[in-house]
């Protein structure tokens, strides 16, 4: 066998450019496969490490106020492993040389010693004591946002009484691994922090001595989950319950889990995409390989090679480069999988996120590349073992050129002699001209979804800060505030408008599905706040009944027309039957609307609000700022510039990276789509061009030919491919659809061109390539060859 070993090495080296074609999108498609499951393996690996090793809790409650023994028979149920109660409170902090204003979240540690559910790990410093009154931990992306450690002090409002608070350490916590504020769509560190204090002050400074506003609960193995959820919600709703949640609902779990859901489509959408064009180039490859080896092959069966040894050389070939492609596949989704890595690392707050490759995995997807790339070559390496030695020995019989069907319709007439060559060498070879129409058509496909999301999310961008969003500042009360309340901000300096809102937590039911969210009555003359139909215009809340998302809607199974089960879980609790009205679009979060006179009504209060919108004069921001730190009755201030800002960095960081990746790996499909393609009709047709050439055709002229076929196939692609992109886009929206947040079909037509461009200037680049190598025909061997 050194023989054919020796005439494999040969072969290799001849068609290297288009071995190093289709080496590249084995490589872009194992590449893809490795780095999105390896960086999911990493993710996921540390998360439930960290959780495992800090107890993170898989029940979570809060309540208006509880005294501890409320808690004591939670324990002995058969179902908790573990209860612990606490105490949680929104805080409105001033951070030295930041004049924004700054909102976080303070949580009680036991004074007894250490938590048993959600531990923290210290990064720096110690722990609060319990006989100080201003001693706290702050999460570690809020010191690296603002630059503080162990002996730096923040000013914080706790009920309204001013305090300064003294760092005695920084710390992590599982329940804040994705720190992100209720109701934000990105993080934003240096706006948002969370803080722990000592139970003993922060019950003192909330006035909840003995007892407690917070719950979390570890339950046992294979206990019922929602039992203990049915259970817990009926003894906490006297006390002022508003839900028991799961660890799947908890704010900084679920955006984790939404991302593994991203790696896990990524791990298999995009590397059946590209081992199937891999497979289809080697067949191509392989197949005319065996036809032009005709007489070899003979050759080498009478000189007393078996069937089985013909058939391991040209499979051969096809190893060699699928297991570079897959070795080349490994250390690039290595290399891409760290990098990812990396990038998590800014926005997952884990103690340590290490990047490892979980190797019984990579024989798997090693395996399953080799099958499919040996798969699509099995017909033509059967092919060349199977042919009897005397038919080898004979040529191929002359292709049998006919008129085509366009040609016998009439347009005969207007087509000159290469037009028709054209024509008759796709009607010779029909599949393998639509398989490479499919192959571009798949690279426009690739690189439009990179770029579908950047659209996407100035979409989002653009309804939810420009047609929804409105105000210059949201003002979030820390308990329900008369309307008149208002009277007092707009009698502010610099405020040019303000208007009331009022929010409460409730539980919607239909049939047997119901869900966890806020319902939010709106005034009905309203200016910094729209709600937005399935058009994307304005709406008029309606007199009686409820404007429910559409996401929501679609989630519980209703209607416009339907009635809606309405399950208040604050004040008094009632329950409500109210209809749908009209469905609105809103593309984060799941709201739900009702006239703010009719939801005061459902509460039994008169004209009643809990938050507040402002828009404001931008030269006296600062002022306004302070004025609002000062006032005890604010919880939280929340900007909309910050909110955009964060928005923006964070998307363009991730985007950039994922619209590179996937122009880079449309390109890699294009070229070796349309590189194959010209090489292979180059070697079918060298004589047939060297004969042109010989009767006189110029270069430019014989090259028309070649050309004009690669021309037409390309752009036959181009809006096969923008079909193939709009359907994969609307696969990855709907894919991508989450509670949180979800992701418009927005395609432009910059998008478009972009993508079609690159497989333009792939052809390109390859036809220069074959203009090239015509010119180096040498007319009188290849003639002599025939």
């Amino acid at each position: 066998m050194r023989v054919l070993h020796r005439k494999l090495l040969r072969e290799l080296w001849q068609m290297r450019g288009q071995a190093l074609a289709i080496l590249l999108v084995i490589v872009a498609g194992v590449g893809v496969c490795v780095m999105s499951v390896s960086t999911y393996d990493s993710l996921q690996q540390t998360r439930d490490s960290f959780y495992r090793e800090t107890h993170f809790a898989h029940l979570f409650a809060s309540l208006t106020r509880a005294p501890e023994a409320v808690a004591a028979p939670i324990a002995l149920w058969p179902e908790v492993a573990e209860v612990e109660t606490r105490i949680t409170a929104p805080v409105s902090l001033t951070v030295a040389g930041f004049s924004d204003p700054v909102t976080g979240q303070l949580v009680s540690l036991p004074d007894n010693g250490r938590q048993q559910l959600n531990r923290l790990q210290l990064i720096q410093g110690q722990m609060p004591s319990s006989w100080q009154e201003n001693e706290v931990l702050i999460s570690d992306a809020f010191a690296e946002a603002h630059h503080l450690q162990r002996g730096s002090t923040v000013t914080a409002v706790l009920n309204g009484r001013q305090r300064l608070l003294h760092v005695t350490g920084i710390a992590i916590s599982p329940e804040f691994v994705y720190q992100i504020a209720a109701g934000a769509m990105m993080p934003d560190y240096k706006h948002y922090g969370v803080l722990w204090m000592a139970r003993k002050p922060l019950a003192k400074a909330f006035n909840l001595d003995g007892a407690f506003n917070g719950l979390v609960v570890q339950l046992q193995p294979n206990a019922s989950q929602a039992l203990v959820i049915q259970r817990l919600d009926l003894l906490l709703a006297r006390w002022g319950g508003t839900g028991v949640i799961g660890r799947n609902e908890q704010l900084s779990n679920t955006f984790l889990t939404e991302e593994f859901a991203q790696l896990q489509t990524m791990a298999w959408l995009f590397p059946v995409i590209f081992l199937s064009v891999a497979s289809f180039l080697l067949n191509v490859v392989v197949t005319r390989m065996v036809s032009h080896q005709r007489p070899i092959i003979a050759l080498l069966k009478a000189f007393g090679y078996s069937n089985r040894d013909v058939a391991l050389h040209y499979a051969q070939s096809i190893l060699v480069i699928t297991t570079l492609g897959i070795v080349g596949g490994f250390a690039l989704g290595m290399w891409l999988g760290h990098s990812m890595t990396e990038m998590y690392t800014q926005y997952y707050r884990f103690p340590t996120l290490i990047y490892n490759i979980n190797t019984p995995w990579l024989v798997p997807v090693a395996l399953l590349t080799l099958l499919v790339t040996m798969a699509g070559t099995a017909r033509a390496v059967l092919s060349a073992a199977t042919m009897p030695p005397a038919e080898s020995m004979r040529p191929e019989p002359p292709e049998n050129y006919r008129l085509t069907w366009l040609e016998n319709i009439g347009f005969r007439r207007w087509l000159g002699a290469p037009e028709r060559m054209i024509l008759r060498h796709w009607s010779r070879k029909p599949a393998r001209a639509l398989l490479a129409v499919t192959g571009m058509a798949l690279a426009v496909a690739i690189m439009m979804v990179g770029n579908f999301q950047q659209d996407a999310v100035k979409q989002m961008m653009f309804i939810q800060f420009q047609k929804t969003m409105r105000q210059d500042v949201e003002i979030v009360f820390n308990q329900t505030q008369p309307e008149r309340a208002l009277s007092s901000l707009r009698a502010m300096s610099g405020v040019l408008y303000a208007e009331g809102q009022r929010s409460v937590a409730v539980k919607l039911r239909f049939g047997h599905h119901h869900y966890r969210t806020s319902l939010q009555g709106l005034p009905d003359q309203r200016r910094l706040q729209q709600v937005l139909d399935l058009q994307l215009k304005p709406l008029t809340l309606p007199e009686d009944g409820l404007l429910v998302n559409e996401h929501l809607a679609r989630k519980l199974g209703v209607g416009i027309g339907d009635t809606l089960s309405v399950e208040v879980l604050e004040g008094a609790r009632p329950i409500r039957e109210i209809r749908v009205a009209a469905l609105s679009q809103q593309y984060m979060g799941m709201g739900v609307y009702l006239r703010q006179e009719a939801l005061n009504r459902l509460m039994r209060q008169g004209s009643a609000i809990n938050r507040a919108l402002l828009a404001i004069d931008e030269q006296q921001a600062t002022t306004i700022y302070q004025k609002l730190r000062d006032m005890p009755a604010v919880a939280a201030v929340n900007l909309r510039h910050t909110l955009i800002d964060s928005f923006n960095e964070t998307m363009q960081r991730v985007l950039l990276t994922f619209t590179l990746i996937n122009a880079i790996l449309g390109a890699v499909i294009a070229f070796g789509v349309v590189y194959n393609t010209v090489r292979m009709a180059l070697t079918e047709r060298s004589r047939e061009l060297a004969s042109l050439r010989v009767l006189g055709y110029t270069r430019n002229e014989a090259a028309y030919i070649l050309l004009g076929e690669l021309a037409t196939l390309t752009l036959f692609s181009l809006p096969l491919g923008v079909l193939f992109g709009l359907g994969l886009c609307q696969f990855m929206s709907s894919s991508l659809e989450t509670d949180l947040y979800r992701i418009p079909l927005i395609v432009s037509a910059y998008n478009i061109a972009f993508s079609t461009g690159i497989v333009l200037l792939s052809a390109m680049v390859s036809g220069a390539v074959a203009w090239w190598k015509i010119g180096a025909l040498d007319m009188v061997g290849v003639l002599k060859s025939a």
